[in-house]
């Protein structure tokens, strides 16, 4: 799968940035505004709307943006999915609508894009964020409402906060090729309303062959950890992973993806290791507890997968 090395003008859109929002119309107002202030090439917009009724429906209708609504909250998968339909350009962003991009975040992937053979890669941008810790992730607080928000001192600063690219792509901002996004079958909709499908929808990635996973320093955004999550009934993701491919998301994370570990472009994910083999056989005795309370299935595909 070949791309285009050409530069892209910068008339016509490069991504589709897909941005899920559930009532939550002033930071979904303050992304919008962050990507155009702060992109260097024109984009796509799709927003799916979760129900609306705070004005989302009213200011996306206004604003001219491509848009999919649900009269209820249907999760991030299925939006995702819906928003798939209205996807233009070759390159499709999933992004928080609680997020602010900062400047030349998308010349940064668009650079790394194009140094690239082919299309059979995962990329990240770094996120920022007030509070919770976690890997590739740089914790340093900016403010964690609209209210708060001290955009002039991240601006200053958020280049001067230290990481190195790391391994493991998966956390949105993130971008693949549609070909790419078609190819595995977009997000997962059983994952619904969409814990633990980040990486699911990068297991789908690794197992289709896509190797070339990678989070980049030098694209970032601020997240402001606003939890709509919170707000819904949460699918027991962490199970729903361990049942689909026969290891717990934190053994994939730790042996497969390595993410947030320093990138190494040699790698291709082909060790197995004894460490690893023994993280998967806990993994599947945890799998077979499930099984035997008869609280989880289905049955037919731990079997396939321990068969492997």
């Amino acid at each position: 799968m070949e791309h285009n090395t050409i530069v892209h003008p910068t008339d016509r859109p490069l991504f589709s940035i897909l941005i899920p929002s559930w009532n939550n119309l002033p930071f979904l107002q303050l992304c919008v505004e962050s990507i155009k202030c702060h992109s260097a090439y024109n984009h796509q917009i799709i927003i799916h709307i979760n129900e609306g009724s705070d004005g989302t429906l009213e200011w996306v209708r206004q604003q001219g943006f491509d848009y999919t609504f649900s009269e209820e909250n249907i999760g991030v998968c299925l939006a995702l999915n819906m928003m798939r339909t209205k996807v233009k350009t070759d390159y499709i962003v999933f992004l928080n609508d609680d997020m602010y991009v900062l400047p030349d975040w998308d010349r940064a992937l668009y650079d790394e894009i194009l140094s690239l053979p082919d299309n059979r890669f995962f990329l990240s941008s770094t996120t920022i964020q007030p509070h919770t810790a976690g890997d590739s992730i740089i914790v340093s607080d900016y403010g964690d409402s609209i209210a708060t928000f001290r955009r002039d001192d991240l601006l200053r600063e958020y280049r001067s906060l230290s990481i190195k690219d790391w391994m493991g792509a998966t956390l949105p901002p993130n971008i693949v090729h549609r070909d790419i996004w078609d190819l595995v079958g977009g997000y997962s909709v059983e994952y619904s309303p969409g814990m633990y499908s980040d990486p699911d929808f990068t297991a789908k990635l690794w197992f289709c062959g896509i190797r070339y996973m990678k989070g980049l320093s030098s694209s970032r955004v601020y997240h402001f950890e606003t939890k709509s999550t919170a707000r819904v009934a949460k699918n027991n993701g962490s199970r729903q992973f361990l049942m689909k491919w026969g290891m717990t998301s934190s053994t994939f994370r730790r042996f497969k993806t390595r993410r947030g570990e320093d990138f190494s472009p040699q790698y291709v994910g082909t060790e197995h290791s004894k460490a690893l083999r023994h993280h998967i056989c806990r993994s599947r005795l945890k799998a077979v507890g499930y099984l035997l309370t008869g609280t989880f299935g289905p049955l037919w595909s731990f079997i396939k997968n321990t068969q492997k």
